[in-house]
C-alpha cells in the first residue's frame, strides 16, 4: 500500500509538468515585447479589443492568401494587427499557426500594447500605432546553420544572384502575395535553395527596400555559413543548402540559369503569341468607333438603368491633386478595404476619397456594388457618391465630405457624447429611419443594406444623419420579401438571428439592426457591451430586462440633459419591437416612421428579444463582435466581418 501511495504522489507531482507538455504552444523563434510603446490593464478595452481581433484573424476563413491586416477599436484602444503565412505553406498549416501565435504571444506579453512572433511557418504582430503600409526593419532577427560553406567566394555570388532575382520577383507580386522561393547552382555541384517575402500591404519599392536592407546583413549574421535567414517586421529572407520549402512554391527567378528547355519553349511561344496579340489589335481597330478611357467601365455598362459610367468616372490626377497624393495628414482613417482620404476638388468642393486595397477578395465585388447601388440612390439621409476612378490598378470611390465623421465618434465617446442633446439624438433616429424606408420602399430599388451600425452613419454639418457603405447591400425584386444567402456578411450584435444562423435576409434584418441603433443611441452603450447581472447580458438582453421590470429610464444615457420622457421612452419601446425574435412581429420601417411621428398611437408590447441570454442558447458573444472591410468614416473606426456559414467569405474585422 506503501509504494502504490509514493507511485500515486510521484505521478502526481510530474501530471502538471505532463499536462503543460501536452497543452504548450510550441516556442517561438524569437519574440519582442515591446514595453516602450505602452502596457494594457487587464480586463481593459485595449485588451477586450486584442482578443478580439487576434480571434478573429485565426478563425477567418475567408482570406486564402495567408495575409492579414485588420483593425479593432477606437482612440487610444484601438489595435492594429499584421498575420503573415509563409506564402508556400497550406491554408490548415497557415491558421493553426497563427492561433499558436496569438495564444503565445498575448502570454508571453501580458501586458505589452505591441508585440511580434516568428513562428517558422507565420509572423504575428499587433500595436496600438498605425502598422501598415509602412516598412519596419526592427526589430531584426538573424540565425544561420553552424556549417561552414566551401569555395565562399564563389558560393556567395551564387546566393546573392539568387536572393537578388527572387527579390525582383516577390517584390513586383500583387498586393495579396509578394514571395518567391527557388534554387540555384552553387560551387561544388551544391544546390542552393532560397526564400523571400515581403507583407504584401508594402509597395513594390518599399518591398524591394526592405528586402535590400536585409540581405545587407548576411555578412554579420551568417556570412560563409551553408545556411541562414534574417527575420524582420516588413520583410524577411532564408537560405540553406537543402529544400527547406514546399516544393510547388519554387519559382526560380530571372537568371543566367535558365534550362535549354526553357529558352525553346520561349522561341516557340513568343512568335505564336505575338501573331495572336497582333490579330486581335488589327479586329480591336477595326470595331472600335470611338476611344476609350482606360477605365473598366464593362462591368457597368451591362447595367442599362445606371447612368452612363463616363459620367460617374473621375480622373486619377484630380483625385491624386485632391488629396495632395494620398498623403497621411489628409488620411481619415484606415478602414478594412483600406484608408479613407479628405480631398478637395479645384472648384472648391470637399470629398473623401476611399481607396480600396487589393487585401479583400471580396472588394472587386463590393466596389462594383456600391457604385452601381449608389449611384441610383438619392436620397438627404444617404451619403452621395460623386464618382469613382479604376486607373492604374488603383479602385478609388469618391464620396461627399461629411464633417463629423460617423455617429459612433459620438455616442461611444465619453466627451463628445455630451454634444448629442435628445433633440440632436432623435433628430438622428428620425434621419436613419427615413434613410431605410427610402431603401426599402420609397427607391425605384428595393435594397437591403445588410451592415445598418453606428459607424455606417456619418453625420453632416447640421448633424443629419447619412447611412454609408453599400459594399455588402443586396438589391431585391419590389415584391420579394426575402432572400437566402450562404455568405452571411455583417457585424455580429447588429445582425438578425435567422440571417446569423440561416443565411435569411429581408428588410426585416435591417429593421434588427436599426433596433439595436435606437437602443445604443438612447442608451450611449456599445451592443456588445456585457452587463453584470443575475446572467452576463448584452445591451439588448439589458433593455429588455429593464423593459420588463419597469425600469427602463435607467438606462438612459447620464449625458442626457432634459429631453422629452415620451420620446425616449417611444425610442426604447421601438428598439425592442425591432429586434423581436419573431421576424413576423418586427414592424416595417413605414410602421417605425408612423411610430416616431405620431404621439397618439397605441404601440404593441415587445415580446422577447432574439438575443436574451437568459433563456436561448443563441446569443451575442463581446468576442464575435468583428469589423469586415468597408469605409468611408465608418470603415475609420469599427470594421464589419464577413462570417462565413457555407463557404469561405470575409472586410475586413476588423479589414477599418
Amino acid at each position: 500500500m506503501a509504494l502504490v501511495s509514493l507511485r500515486m504522489l510521484s505521478f502526481l507531482c510530474i501530471l502538471p509538468i505532463l499536462i503543460s507538455q501536452v497543452t504548450a504552444q510550441p516556442e517561438f523563434l524569437y519574440h519582442y515585447c515591446n514595453e516602450g510603446n505602452g502596457n494594457y490593464t487587464a480586463n481593459s478595452a485595449y485588451q477586450t479589443n486584442l482578443n478580439t481581433l487576434l480571434s478573429n484573424i485565426a478563425s477567418n476563413t475567408e482570406i486564402d492568401y495567408g495575409f492579414y491586416n485588420f483593425s479593432y477599436g477606437q482612440n487610444s484602444d484601438k489595435v492594429n494587427a499584421i498575420g503573415l503565412c509563409r506564402g508556400d505553406v497550406a491554408l490548415d498549416i497557415c491558421r493553426s499557426c497563427l492561433n499558436d501565435s496569438r495564444t503565445l504571444l498575448t502570454r508571453l506579453c501580458p501586458n505589452q500594447m505591441e508585440a511580434i512572433g516568428f513562428y517558422d511557418n507565420c509572423m504575428l504582430r499587433y500595436s496600438n500605432r498605425s502598422i501598415f503600409n509602412t516598412v519596419e526593419n526592427l526589430p531584426s532577427f538573424c540565425m544561420w546553420n553552424i556549417k561552414n560553406a566551401t569555395g565562399v567566394d564563389q558560393f556567395n555570388k551564387a546566393l546573392r544572384n539568387l536572393l537578388d532575382g527572387l527579390s525582383r520577383t516577390a517584390s513586383s507580386g500583387s498586393s495579396l502575395r509578394k514571395f518567391a522561393a527557388a534554387n540555384a547552382e552553387g560551387p561544388d555541384f551544391q544546390t542552393l535553395y532560397g526564400l523571400v517575402q515581403c507583407t504584401p500591404d508594402l509597395s513594390s519599392d518599399q518591398c524591394s527596400d526592405c528586402l535590400v536592407e536585409a540581405i545587407s546583413g548576411l555578412p554579420q549574421c551568417s556570412g560563409g555559413k551553408i545556411g541562414g535567414r534574417i527575420l524582420r517586421p516588413s520583410c524577411n529572407f532564408r537560405y540553406e543548402d537543402y529544400r527547406f520549402f514546399n516544393a510547388t512554391s519554387d519559382s526560380t527567378p530571372p537568371s543566367e540559369g535558365k534550362s535549354n528547355t526553357s529558352r525553346t519553349i520561349i522561341a516557340i511561344v513568343v512568335p505564336i503569341a505575338s501573331v495572336i496579340v497582333l490579330l486581335v489589335l488589327v479586329c480591336i481597330c477595326l470595331r472600335m468607333r470611338k476611344p476609350r478611357k482606360h477605365i473598366k467601365n464593362d462591368e457597368f455598362e451591362a447595367d442599362g438603368e445606371m447612368r452612363s459610367s463616363e459620367t460617374l468616372h473621375l480622373n486619377y490626377d484630380a483625385i491624386i491633386a485632391a488629396t495632395n497624393n494620398f498623403s497621411e495628414e489628409n488620411k481619415l482613417g484606415q478602414g478594412g478595404f483600406g484608408p479613407v482620404y479628405k480631398g478637395k476638388l479645384i472648384g472648391g468642393q470637399e470629398i473623401a476619397v476611399k481607396r480600396l486595397s487589393g487585401n479583400s477578395s471580396q472588394g472587386d465585388k463590393e466596389f462594383k456594388n456600391e457604385v452601381l447601388l449608389v449611384a441610383k440612390l438619392q436620397h438627404r439621409n444617404l451619403v452621395r457618391l460623386l464618382g469613382f476612378c479604376l486607373e492604374r490598378q488603383e479602385r478609388l470611390l469618391v464620396y461627399e465630405f461629411i464633417p463629423h465623421k460617423s455617429l459612433d465618434c459620438f455616442i461611444f465617446d465619453p466627451i463628445k457624447r455630451a454634444q448629442l442633446s435628445w433633440e440632436t439624438r432623435y433628430k438622428i433616429v428620425g434621419g436613419i429611419a427615413r434613410g431605410l424606408l427610402y431603401l426599402h420602399e420609397d427607391s425605384r430599388l428595393r435594397v437591403i443594406h445588410r451592415d445598418l451600425k453606428a459607424s455606417n452613419v456619418l453625420l453632416d454639418a447640421e448633424m443629419n444623419a447619412k447611412i454609408s457603405d453599400f459594399g455588402m447591400a443586396r438589391l431585391v425584386g419590389r415584391d420579394q420579401t426575402q432572400d437566402n444567402t450562404s455568405k452571411v456578411v455583417g457585424t455580429f450584435g447588429y445582425m438578425a438571428p435567422e440571417y446569423v444562423l440561416h443565411g435569411q435576409f429581408s428588410v426585416k434584418t435591417d429593421v434588427f439592426s436599426f433596433g439595436v441603433l435606437v437602443l445604443e443611441i438612447v442608451t450611449g452603450r456599445k451592443n456588445s457591451e456585457v452587463f453584470e447581472g443575475e446572467n452576463a447580458e448584452n445591451l439588448v438582453s439589458f433593455a429588455w430586462r429593464k423593459w420588463r421590470e419597469g425600469t427602463a429610464t435607467s438606462i438612459v444615457d447620464p449625458a442626457i440633459m432634459g429631453g422629452s420622457r415620451d420620446e425616449i421612452m417611444r425610442c426604447i419601446h421601438i428598439g425592442l419591437l425591432c429586434v423581436q425574435d419573431d421576424v413576423a412581429d418586427r414592424p416595417t420601417m413605414a410602421s417605425v416612421e408612423v411610430m416616431l411621428n405620431s404621439y397618439s398611437a397605441t404601440f404593441p408590447l415587445p415580446s422577447q428579444p432574439a438575443s436574451y441570454m437568459n433563456s436561448r442558447n443563441f446569443s451575442y458573444s463581446r468576442s464575435r463582435e468583428y469589423n469586415s472591410g468597408a469605409i468611408t468614416s465608418n470603415e475609420l473606426k469599427n470594421q464589419s466581418v464577413q462570417a462565413s456559414l457555407n463557404e469561405a467569405s470575409i472586410s475586413q474585422p476588423f479589414p477599418r
